[in-house]
């Protein structure tokens, strides 16, 4: 496995840029984030088209908003970047990326959802570690959104680990370890048949998604295995799946759905874990580092590595 570049932790009271790299925020949702990142200490640094709204429902145009995220970069007093949040357009973004910038001037990028795209061509291409987090105006915004303790660790440089706490339960018992690598199944799906399709091959793969009825989170695994993404594949967690159910269908649809999919995996599954789109207490995620999921009576998944130099 190639060496991660990994980036400086933040400490608590660094500046922190804020990029809308996909669609607008809400105006007050986001003012409310950047208190809740003023209030943990942090110097949130608005983008200049943080806000702006179109063409469409591009929080600007594709050189503003790659603009605003060079600069979030090469800002050396910028030490992590946020979403603002998600949404669409990031995909956009993917063939003017300056790598090599991005490369030199290496620091955090949270974000999840349709920034799944550019966190993943980041981490294929340059080795960045992904950080799979709350948004400013999704999660921050909102009491309880944020789970501090995975986000401080994350950005602190220390190893962590999840479990039944935050969602996670067994699916298919097993242990496995590997590469931790995934985001929001849809998105992962769409960059296929790409330049920019995600190297998920003999990896811990993480897949979260938000309102696809179980017969989609078929289509889609199904997508993905005929396109050989899940060859090797040591282990899978899936996330919260909030709202993936279909009206009057039993509660549990989903999880046979899953393990109808994978009826000849013989790698641990687990399901639960809430990170990316979720109710509450969003958990962040580092991909790209050494995680090891046991699951059992319990499901656990462990960070063995930090994703910054601490």
């Amino acid at each position: 496995m190639t060496a991660l570049l990994k980036p400086s932790a933040v400490p608590s009271d660094a500046l922190v840029a804020v990029v809308s790299p996909a669609s607008t925020p809400q105006p007050d949702r986001c003012e409310l984030g950047l208190e809740a990142l003023r209030a943990l200490g942090y110097a949130p640094q608005p983008a200049d088209h943080i806000l702006t709204r179109g063409p469409l429902y591009f929080a600007g145009t594709p050189e503003m908003r790659l603009r605003d995220l060079h600069h979030a970069f090469a800002d050396d007093e910028v030490r992590a970047i946020f979403s603002s949040r998600g949404g669409y357009g990031s995909n956009h973004l993917l063939d003017a990326l300056d790598l090599d910038l991005i490369a030199e001037s290496a620091k955090p990028f949270l974000g999840y959802s349709d920034l799944t795209a550019l966190q993943l061509w980041l981490l294929d291409q340059v080795q960045l570690p992904a950080f799979h987090g709350p948004m400013v105006a999704a999660d921050f915004s909102r009491e309880g959104g944020v789970h501090l303790p995975s986000l401080q660790a994350a950005l602190g440089g220390q190893t962590y680990s999840v479990g039944a706490e935050e969602g996670m339960r067994t699916l298919h018992p097993g242990r496995a370890r590997g590469a931790l690598y995934g985001g929001c199944l849809s998105v992962l799906v769409a960059l296929l048949g790409t330049p920019y399709e995600p190297h998920t091959e003999g990896k811990l793969l993480f897949l979260e998604d938000v309102n696809a009825r179980p017969y989609q989170i078929d289509r889609m695994l199904w997508q993905l295995a005929q396109a050989g993404k899940l060859d090797g594949v040591k282990g899978i967690v899936f996330g919260e799946m909030l709202d993936c159910q279909s009206p009057g269908a039993p509660p549990e649809l989903l999880d046979e759905v899953i393990l109808r999919v994978f009826d000849q995996f013989r790698g641990p599954i687990a399901i639960g874990l809430r990170s990316g789109h979720v109710s509450r207490s969003n958990v962040t995620l580092t991909f790209g580092v050494e995680a090891e999921l046991h699951a059992a009576n319990q499901a656990t998944l462990d960070l063995l590595q930090p994703a910054v130099i601490p």
